[in-house]
């Protein structure tokens, strides 16, 4: 075997353990992974141990790449009725919101760096998107209101499409092109956002009912097949002149929230391939920064990002948010959390492949700027909202059930563990009145498995098998549900375990 290939996978396989084991420092310092991915894409290159790599072409299109599967899990992961509450709010953010901080922070950066206002337009553009992964990372680990989260999520997944459209705009506009009209520009960004959106919620619907008839021979290729059908959203969009970006992002919402075959399973590859992409995307990205070049950067990344952070995010969230009438306190937590990371740093790689003068500059003060901010609003994110009095207690996690086929039965087997503050927990089983052609037929408790009886109790973290022919399967699905939201009365009480996700 070739001697670099066998080098370059060992070096790709420490790489990839590395980041892992540094995830869980990132997590006791309370800090988003992304930072030290970076360190380390930092100590491999020029500065550090020597890699040398100069491709910032390649470098954009494994970002994009990249970003397509972040995006994908991020959607996947998404629960629909609370995006559904704060998808007004998020689409505001990502376009009202993207144009009121692009506007005021090329401002300020005529005004204190003596920059172009084609120059300034275009910085400001680069830094005016937030970060998916970033987002996501940090947000989902604490506990907070649940549209505050949804709507920055929302925010960091469809904002990207109108900044990639600016960026690119505004890159014909410095490098002495013919630029196209604002308008022109503006119903552009309209046009894609729309054609994206409805594209990748056909897809998803379409992806979800084949999957759901679809029996495919290995149980491993579900998840396999949940992911792709999100890239083929971002395929066909992109290639129907619409925003792929929104299209795979919508497409993991519809499938993340729709009933499919091992549905815990796809959604746990996804989050696994989407790590490995940040650990990729963040390295990549470490090593394209000479640090030698940093210590210039570093004062006109503090302006502009402090004009960002305290004056430019503000008055966006602000005027974005007036129409929803949010309390003060959570869209102050809402400026705060937008946090920025890879997609600034991808999308500052476009002007040095359109070979924009001062590109250089631009994207030395773009990292600089990502690194020193997400480490300020990260590490400040959880007092934020102790000081904002935004933090709720922990709410236990809806119960999942994740079913598979079996085809020459004509029935379906099904999955559920038990949650912490669940009401399933001490409910004996002919409490749950499953179906006549339902039953649990196996418990897992303490990781001792067992066939129960009518005398069995569940109880908090038990895991329990059940079967179901394939007619009998939604209605036993919402049973359990009822029951674990009210308990062993939940048809007196009105609660008909209505699904939470999309059919």
């Amino acid at each position: 075997m070739n001697t670099t290939v066998t080098v370059a996978l060992a070096v790709g396989a420490l790489v990839v353990l590395v980041a892992a084991v540094a995830l869980r420092l990132a997590d006791r310092l309370g800090l988003p992974s992304l930072l030290l991915y970076l360190a380390l894409g930092v100590a491999l290159g020029e500065g550090g141990l020597g890699v040398q790599f100069e491709d910032f072409a390649l470098a954009q299109t494994l970002g994009i790449a990249a970003l397509v599967v972040i995006l994908a899990e991020g959607g996947l992961t998404t629960r629909w009725p609370e995006m559904r509450r704060a998808l007004g709010p998020g689409l505001s953010l990502a376009t009202i919101g993207v144009g009121v901080s692009v506007g005021v922070t090329a401002a300020f950066a005529v005004w204190l760096l003596d920059l172009e206002w084609g120059v300034a337009l275009l910085l400001a553009a680069v830094i005016g998107s937030t970060d998916a992964a970033a987002v996501f990372a940090v947000l989902r680990r604490m506990p907070l209101p649940r549209r505050v989260v949804a709507a920055v999520e929302a925010e960091s997944g469809l904002n990207d499409a109108p900044v990639i459209l600016l960026v690119s705009a505004l890159i014909v506009q410095v490098a002495g092109g013919q630029p196209d009209p604002w308008w022109l520009v503006g119903l552009t960004v309209v046009g894609q956002l729309a054609g994206g959106g409805l594209l990748g919620v056909a897809i998803g619907f379409g992806g979800a009912w084949v999957l759901r008839r679809a029996a495919l021979p290995l149980a491993g290729l579900y998840p396999l097949a949940t992911l792709a059908i999100c890239v083929l959203a971002f395929a066909v969009a992109t290639l129907a002149w619409t925003s792929g970006i929104v299209a795979v992002y919508l497409c993991g919402v519809v499938l993340g929230n729709a009933h499919m075959p091992h549905r815990s399973a796809s959604i746990g590859f996804a989050e696994g391939t989407a790590s490995l992409a940040q650990i990729g995307l963040f390295v990549l990205l470490g090593l394209l920064v000479s640090p030698s070049r940093l210590i210039d950067a570093l004062l006109p990344a503090l302006l502009i990002g402090g004009v960002l952070l305290l004056v430019a995010r503000p008055l966006s969230v602000l005027l974005s948010l007036v129409w929803f009438r949010w309390p003060l306190a959570q869209q102050a937590f809402v400026s705060w959390a937008g946090l920025r990371g890879a997609v600034p740093i991808v999308l500052a790689t476009f002007p040095l492949t359109g070979q924009v003068p001062g590109a250089t500059v631009i994207f030395d003060t773009v990292f600089v700027l990502v690194v020193v901010f997400t480490v300020l609003q990260g590490g400040l994110l959880p007092r934020m909202a102790r000081w904002l009095r935004i933090a709720t207690p922990t709410t236990p996690r809806e119960v999942e059930v994740e079913s598979a086929p079996l085809d020459e039965l004509d029935a379906d087997l099904m999955q559920l563990t038990v949650p912490t503050g669940s009401r399933l927990h001490g409910v004996y089983l002919p409490e749950l009145r499953l179906p006549e052609d339902a039953a649990v037929v196996l418990v897992v408790r303490d990781g001792r498995p067992f066939v129960p009886d009518a005398t069995t109790r569940l109880m908090r973290g038990d895991q329990a098998l059940l079967v179901s022919s394939r007619a009998s399967r939604p209605e036993a699905e919402r049973r359990l549900r009822a029951v674990s939201r009210a308990g062993r009365l939940a048809t007196w009480r009105g609660e008909t375990g209505g699904a939470t996700g999309l059919d």
